[in-house]
């Protein structure tokens, strides 16, 4: 025995003449268990050490070195505990005795286990036998042996749920035991691979064992409690041995219904005469068909498959109850009618019509090869045959296929409350299809669907359009546009049954019927504005808590822009949505935004030129020049006023360029303004003084161009033939060049319409019009143009 924190040992137990294969503690009490290639299995008591260890008796006080089997530390000083370690080592006492030695194999034992909870043993050894032994206060004895492997048994362990013995060999194989009958239940072979070890997950029905290459990690059977929905507020499941009845409408505070016994199923096949494992119903189906009595086909796979009919009364549901009508079958059974069901022959896979006599009369070939499974059809007389990776929809009477599609390994099929839809659930994925199986959608997943619902609702529009299933941690949604996102996380897997707005009902493992509460908000969101039903959309806009980048990124995708700005508060993100959608007002607020908070560097210019297109696409010239002032681009800006016709402000550009001396800008303003004058002084002052002579003399600037004619010829050049260049009276020639006269004077210019959804008019939303109205022009942009005017100067704050 060691201190694993110390790294010391703390006792050593002898008394095993050869090998020791294997040495294991106790879950709860203080006993050591040990096999040994002596052919003997010894427990070992250790509450002695413990005693020492602690300082007093109590099994709980713990010791620093020392942890108990559900890890908790003691507390005794480690002092005292090294003093009494000494003193165990100068005297050669052993505080770990020998309380049972059971012998009864005939060869060396590998492996020994106690049961978590009853007084019981286990032992494997190379005798090819597995023991169970019984200990008391005062002894042990051998209760009985299993038999059955044909080579060494490596390892032997109790499930930790069931009363059942797993144990592997050397001969290949996995061999599960019933503890109380004694008897095998179950084999499972591996070609090529002897097996070595086993181990069990404390919570989960998951065992592991190693073999020669590697390790495989499996279930006895499968989780699924088999379930069937019954007509109105009903649920039919299995849990054991026994059929109940859930009722949905009995519901109380805290609970999902009341369970009302139905029948005890009565074990069928080979195993009659165990708990075996796999041999509990796998399939329910209820005759949604029959108003006036209960009808209910219960499957399972024992024997290669098989149905059991139980009939009984739906006003006294535990009282007269009809079984015994048996046959074999592959896969689910489905009621054709009030008084039909049909099954699948295992042997030639055909359609098997029977009576609720459980009569044959009919045998239908299918119309498809390799059928393996059928389910409901969704309407009386319909199935949906499982071929391959098909899915068949099939009317039994005129013997026609009415639809086809494909969906990989089918698990399941669930039909919506009207009829209208079904959903195909895959091993990895949902496949949605409308009542004569066309699809509508299908979506794929990354790991296994274990169950779907669709929502029963009676208001909210999401009856039978809003789907809701589970994986192994997680509550998902699907939409029949294709749309789907996650609700929730969860603890441990689940199986959904029904879905009321923010409720899901459920099975879990144990067949046990809960509630959890989810939020379905996000998915009634898509489904509305799927629907175009807007005055409920900006409602939830309102009201809901909806938020996130993948709602924003879904409205855009979608073609909702303006929906997406009531989510968003970050100014770049709002900047683009505004954008998107044509909302100057919008993207002018988030573009001051974005500017306060970047500066005036090259990212909020690029910002506010963003702005200065769409207005200029829409016409809002104010917002245009307020954009091009913002971001210094002055040249578009003289354009702007040219266009406009604003000479008064044309003229401050010209101020301005002079202040930054910017000779083309000075140029290009005088010719926008048609000022002769000023285009002269500026080519006079360039030093292009032959082109400024050439330019006065052409205008009638007679003054001066005698002037620059002295100039020019104080630097020796000479204007001689210089006006013979410039052709006058053609196209060619030179003459005084006037900016165009504006056609609109007006504060504005009549703007391009921009369409303003009913989305965006919340107070039409809350009156649900969903008419379309033109939005008048923007006069709200006006008003923040008129207030970026007002902030203009003439130097623009302009630093050299």
């Amino acid at each position: 025995l060691w201190d694993f924190q110390k790294r010391s040992c703390l006792s050593v137990l002898t008394g095993h003449n050869h090998y020791v294969m294997c040495a294991s503690f106790h879950p709860s009490e203080d006993l050591i268990v040990s096999a040994s290639l002596d052919q003997t299995v010894r427990v070992w008591d250790t509450a002695g050490l413990r005693k020492k260890q602690l300082g007093g008796p109590g099994l709980d006080e713990g010791y620093p070195g020392m942890m108990d089997v559900n890890g908790n530390r003691g507390g005794t000083s480690a002092a005292a505990a090294t003093a009494l370690n000494v003193q165990a080592e100068l005297f050669g006492t052993n505080d770990v005795v020998v309380k049972y030695v059971l012998e009864g194999h005939d060869r060396g034992v590998n492996w020994a286990a106690f049961h978590p909870t009853l007084p019981l043993l286990a032992s494997a050894a190379d005798d090819r036998q597995v023991k169970l032994w019984r200990m008391s206060e005062t002894k042990a004895w051998e209760v009985d042996t299993l038999r059955g492997h044909a080579n060494n048994v490596s390892c032997c362990l109790f499930h930790p749920k069931q009363e059942l013995v797993v144990s592997n060999s050397e001969d290949r194989s996995i061999r599960v035991w019933d503890v109380s009958k004694r008897v095998g239940v179950q084999t499972f072979r591996r070609e090529g691979d002897r097996f070595w070890i086993l181990a069990a997950h404390r919570s989960q029905n998951l065992l592991a064992a190693g073999h020669d290459s590697g390790m495989i990690v499996f279930k006895l059977e499968r989780e699924r409690p088999a379930s069937a929905h019954g007509p109105g507020d009903k649920l039919y499941y299995v849990r054991g041995r026994e059929l109940f009845c859930h009722d949905y409408s009995r519901a109380t505070g805290g609970s999902s219904g009341v369970d009302v016994p139905i029948a005890s199923l009565r074990r069928v096949g080979q195993q009659a005469q165990t708990d075996g494992i796999g041999s509990g119903p796998r399939f329910l189906s209820y005759n949604m068909h029959n108003p006036t009595e209960g009808n209910i086909l219960v499957c399972s796979e024992v024997d290669g498959g098989c149905y059991e009919l139980i009939t009984f009364s739906l006003t006294n549901a535990g009282g007269s109850v009809t079984d015994g009508k048996r046959g074999s079958c592959l896969g689910p059974g489905v009621f054709l009618g009030r008084n039909r069901f049909a099954v699948l022959d295992r042997h030639k896979r055909e359609i098997v019509v029977k009576n609720l006599n459980n009569e044959t009369t009919k045998r239908v070939s299918a119309p498809v090869p390799n059928v393996d499974c059928l389910y409901d059809g969704g309407a009386s007389g319909r199935i949906i045959l499982r071929a391959d990776d098909r899915a068949v929809l099939f009317e039994v009477q005129s013997r026609r296929v009415i639809g086809e599609l494909t969906a990989p390994k089918i698990k399941n099929v669930v039909w919506s409350p009207d009829g209208s839809k079904v959903a195909l659930l895959c091993k990895y994925g949902v496949v949605i299809a409308n009542r004569q199986l066309e699809q509508l959608c299908s979506i794929s997943d990354t790991v296994r669907i274990k169950s779907g619902a669709w929502d029963v609702s009676p208001t909210g529009g999401t009856n039978s359009n809003l789907f809701v299933y589970t994986t192994l941690h997680h509550v998902k949604y699907c939409l029949p546009t294709g749309d789907t996102g996650t609700i929730r996380t969860l603890d441990n897997p689940i199986y959904a049954t029904r879905v009321v707005k923010d409720s899901l009902f459920c099975l879990d493992r144990e067949a046990r019927s809960r509630v959890i509460s989810i939020d379905t908000t996000e998915a009634r969101f898509k489904l509305a504005l799927a629907n175009k039903k807007y005055g409920q959309v900006m409602h939830m806009v309102k009201h809901s808590r909806l938020c996130g980048r993948a709602i924003v990124a879904y409205l855009q995708s979608k073609g909702f822009p303006e929906v997406a700005l009531h989510f968003v508060r970050d100014p770049q993100t709002r900047f683009r949505l505004a954008l998107a959608c044509g909302n100057i007002e919008a993207a002018m607020e988030s573009a001051f935004s974005l500017e306060q908070q970047q500066g005036s560097d090259g990212k909020s210019r690029d910002v506010w030129g963003e702005l200065g297109s769409e207005a200029l696409r829409q016409g809002n010239h104010q917002v245009v020049e307020m954009s091009y002032q913002r971001k210094k681009d002055f040249d578009r800006l003289s354009f702007l006023y040219m266009l406009t016709g604003d000479n008064e402000k044309l003229r401050k550009m010209l101020k301005i360029s002079n202040m930054r001396n910017d000779i083309m800008g000075r140029y290009h303003n005088a010719l926008l303004l048609g000022d002769a004058a000023e285009r002269v002084a500026v080519l006079e002052a360039s030093g292009n003084l032959p082109l400024a002579y050439i330019s006065a003399n052409l205008h009638g600037l007679d003054e001066v161009a005698e002037r620059i004619k002295v100039a020019i010829e104080t630097q020796e050049g000479s204007v001689d033939g210089l006006m013979e260049k410039v052709p006058v009276g053609t196209k060619k020639g030179g003459r005084l060049l006037q900016p165009p006269t504006p056609i609109v004077r007006a504060s504005n210019w009549p703007t391009l319409e921009i369409k303003k959804t009913t989305l965006e008019d919340l107070s039409a939303a809350d009156a649900g019009d969903e008419y379309e109205e033109e939005a008048p022009p923007a006069a709200a942009a006006d008003t923040g143009a008129s207030a970026g005017a007002a902030a203009w100067d003439d130097d623009f704050g302009m630093e050299d």
